[in-house]
């Protein structure tokens, strides 16, 4: 295999209580990569499109950087060439530098003949994230190369565990297009956080995983809440709690910031309440003067997809 084309999707980091270790995989919104092997050695970038303006140079590029780590493990004796054609957009919340830092890794990992197991994968892309958040973490990286949603039990030493969900949970991806950096929305945060909130966040997360198990959609809706990071970084996001609220009028079991925003994203029972929550939070958004894109997306239980190989 010489080239390989692949779909490397959208995630949703934190899910409300479980910031910095949570996560899940979107179906319907991702960057689509071309990796191809080349007899110079090396990697290169030779083409970004999206209309983002976003650095070809590898050292600067999160796809570069993860890519670089790989290649400098596996050592072989030609090259790669990297195509991103972006879809997602940055700072959008939804993942865009896990995509193409998962992506990228994925890629040539295929064309190589798979020597890397996925925790592997997950920490090449981890290198190249942290150019984007200023720290190494995993919570968009691993849903995008595991599927499905994913707890990072750890990062020294890596363990992901994947997480069951039910069959028919949708999301709603609520992404008003204004630009919020992981790095500013870490910022905002405490550096200390009352016992009383912290044994409530670990409550909720505890409960959350147990509800996923067991298709428990009522314990899904009453664990995901956020009492330490969401009342910080939603003041970030404009008609934040009427887009809550929107939500919760039509039926969504929860809702709360994707990843550092500004999506927000809500979980639903179902495909026909999904998309109420998505008519109801448009129709509001219709009035704010604001660009904005809303997302429908069954769990994504696979993650990246090869499309042509």
């Amino acid at each position: 295999m010489e080239e390989i084309k692949i779909f490397s999707p959208g995630t949703v980091a934190n899910v409300g209580c479980g910031f910095d270790v949570l996560g899940f995989c979107l179906d319907t919104i991702g960057d689509e990569m071309v990796i191809r092997k080349t007899t110079e050695k090396g990697v290169r970038i030779s083409k970004i499109e999206g209309g983002f303006e976003l650095p070809l140079e590898v050292t600067k590029n999160v796809a570069g950087v993860s890519a670089l780590a790989l290649y400098e493990a596996a050592s072989p004796n030609f090259g790669f060439e990297i195509e991103i054609y972006k879809a997602i957009k940055p700072g959008s919340g939804i993942g865009s530098s896990a995509a193409s830092a998962a992506g990228s890794v994925f890629g040539m990992n295929s064309l190589l003949g798979n020597p890397f197991d996925t925790h592997q994968l997950t920490y090449f892309a981890m290198k190249g994230e942290a150019i984007a958040s200023k720290s190494e973490h995993a919570d968009n990286i691993a849903p995008a190369l595991f599927g499905g949603f994913t707890l990072v039990k750890s990062t020294h030493p890596l363990e992901i565990l994947q997480i069951p969900s039910p069959s028919d949970l949708y999301a709603v991806i609520a992404h008003q297009k204004i630009e919020i950096k992981t790095s500013e929305a870490r910022a905002l945060l405490p550096n200390e956080i009352p016992l009383a909130d912290a044994i409530i966040q670990w409550s909720n997360l505890g409960s959350l995983i147990h509800a996923l198990h067991t298709n428990n959609f009522a314990l899904i809706g009453s664990a995901l809440k956020d009492v330490i990071v969401e009342p910080h970084r939603s003041q970030l996001i404009p008609n934040f709690q009427t887009l809550k609220t929107a939500a919760h009028e039509a039926n969504a079991l929860g809702t709360s910031i994707s990843g550092s925003g500004p999506s927000v994203f809500s979980l639903c029972q179902g495909k026909a309440v999904a998309h109420d929550v998505e008519n109801a939070q448009k129709e509001l958004l219709k009035s704010t003067g604001i660009p904005f894109d809303i997302y429908v997306s069954k769990i994504n239980t696979q993650g990246i997809k090869i499309l042509t190989q």
